[in-house]
């Protein structure tokens, strides 16, 4: 078959594996030669914490990347293949590296945040006025965009039947994968002024982080074993997941925003485990599909990046001043004297990493026991989220605030007691997190201002010293809230 380019480039971005790659597959089959670049852009690096877990894991990642291309890579006796990689802004290097290769074409796959569809917008005026052509696919998740759609031709903005009509849609054709082996031919030995490999963390200005300790798997080898082990767990998915002590998720998010898996396999796969009765894997599918969801909503109504899905819900007046400053910095600190709270915060600050329930309960406490604009919390986990994806992240803050599509109503709170009880009753997850509470009993542990004080003595407990005493009152701050989002109330008579 004649191939339609001499030269073309791969620009790898959030999709760092060889296989079943929608664009790597495209570009091998179109065009004579293929060089794979990846661009650490300046732009993105420029406001993350020198020591940010995101940056180790994409480094580490493309170490593996690199040595999947070069194996795969056609062995010419004299050169290896492998991954170019720029530190640089994406807006000149890819030009520049499309002019010095004499490449035809670019190709790589959506990334539909707003700030990547900018970028990639001037990279792309820049490249066509230079007369290379660009390829862009799919590749990020199973339907996306306008794909899925209502009877009227609207976008989706209630769950439900957005699940049943992706359910309904999806088939064979959607689940494919893309396969790169055979065309691996055509991927291009470097250039002998080009050198293959990966710049150190210090190279690119960052700092190693706990990313190893953790021992947290990158790259593509690394998500396969993690999926490879929760396929055989996803039958008790449903029953497990819930309950932050417990094996039960797939932790595989991570390995999702950075494409070091395949979303195809992870969707066939929970599919076909559907098919054959487990209610596990349905359960974790609707999860991918929620994924899905979110990522349409935030291409469709991109106003929700920044402002609440229903523009109502803008009219909430939130806490300010130094009390709201005061207790978002005790919420980011974990130190509002609600145990399961507080070792939530705990978890995402020492791992980067939070169990999903607890998504929900810090979420909810900050908005409705705090009165505090979900934007806090939503920037905090953007900085902190190995996983951080936008249209999930933005996705779960406006569902725990009431002000996004088909979120929770406004008047359901969670008691951050009663969820502790209810899903680490025994306070495994608790005593890990706050090693200054594994004294107490199970019956004190979730509300320690409720236990005697001869049992806070003998578990060696000062509340307001070595704990803190509730920054608020649930019960208090429910009412408030209540109060707080009346205005919506009446906004909708």
């Amino acid at each position: 078959m004649k191939k339609q380019y001499q030269t073309g480039l791969m620009w790898f971005r959030r999709d760092l594996r060889v296989q079943d790659n929608a664009a790597l597959h495209h570009a091998l089959k179109s065009c004579r030669r293929v060089f794979c670049i990846f661009i650490f852009d300046r732009d993105i690096l420029a406001p993350l914490p020198r020591a940010d877990r995101r940056v180790e894991f994409i480094r580490e990642s493309l170490v593996d990347l690199n040595q999947q291309l070069q194996q795969i890579t056609p062995d010419t006796g004299h050169s290896q293949g492998g991954l170019l990689v720029r530190h640089d802004h994406a807006l000149s290097a890819l030009p520049a590296l499309a002019a010095r290769l004499s490449a035809d074409a670019v190709f790589y796959n959506h990334d539909d945040e707003p700030q990547s569809l900018a970028r990639d917008a001037r990279v792309r005026a820049a490249l066509e006025s230079a007369g290379v052509a660009l390829h862009s696919f799919k590749d990020h998740v199973i339907f996306e965009r306008s794909e899925v759609l209502t009877l009227a031709g609207k976008p989706y903005t209630v769950f439900t039947p957005y699940k049943n009509a992706w359910l309904k849609k999806v088939d064979a054709f959607y689940l494919q994968p893309y396969p790169v082996a055979p065309y691996a031919t055509a991927l291009a030995a470097l250039p002998p002024s080009e050198a293959a490999g990966v710049p150190t963390l210090a190279a690119l200005g960052f700092e190693a982080t706990n990313l190893s300790m953790l021992k947290i798997p990158t790259g593509s080898a690394g998500g396969t074993a993690l999926f490879d082990d929760f396929v055989g767990r996803m039958a008790h998915y449903k029953d497990t997941r819930d309950f932050p002590s417990v094996k039960g998720p797939s932790y595989l998010g991570v390995h999702l925003r950075f494409g070091t898996v395949s979303i195809r396999q992870m969707a066939a796969t929970a599919l076909e485990a559907q098919k054959n009765g487990s209610e596990g894997a349905a359960t974790w599918l609707s999860e991918l599909i929620w994924r899905d969801f979110y990522a349409q909503i935030l291409s469709n109504f991109p106003h929700a990046a920044s402002s609440a899905f229903k523009p109502d819900y803008d009219a909430i007046a939130w806490e300010q001043g130094a009390q709201a400053q005061a207790h978002f910095q005790a919420w980011c600190a974990g130190q509002t004297g609600y145990p399961l709270v507080d070792a939530a915060m705990a978890q995402i600050n020492q791992t980067g990493y939070m169990h999903n329930r607890l998504r929900m309960v810090t979420a909810s406490f900050l908005v409705k026991d705090l009165g505090i604009d979900w934007r806090w919390g939503e920037r905090y986990f953007t900085e902190k989220l190995n996983d951080f994806d936008l249209s999930a992240n933005n996705g779960g803050w406006q569902w725990a605030a009431s002000t996004g599509c088909d979120a929770q109503p406004y008047f359901r709170i969670f008691n951050p007691v009663s969820q502790s009880e209810k899903f680490d009753a025994e306070g495994k997850f608790i005593r890990k997190y706050l090693p200054v509470l594994k004294k107490l009993p199970n019956s004190a542990l979730h509300s320690p201002w409720l236990a005697k004080p001869a049992l806070l003595i003998a578990a060696g407990l000062a509340l307001g010293e070595n704990y803190p005493k509730p920054i608020v009152q649930h019960d208090e701050a429910r009412a408030r809230t209540l109060a707080r989002y009346a205005v919506v109330k009446k906004l909708a008579h």
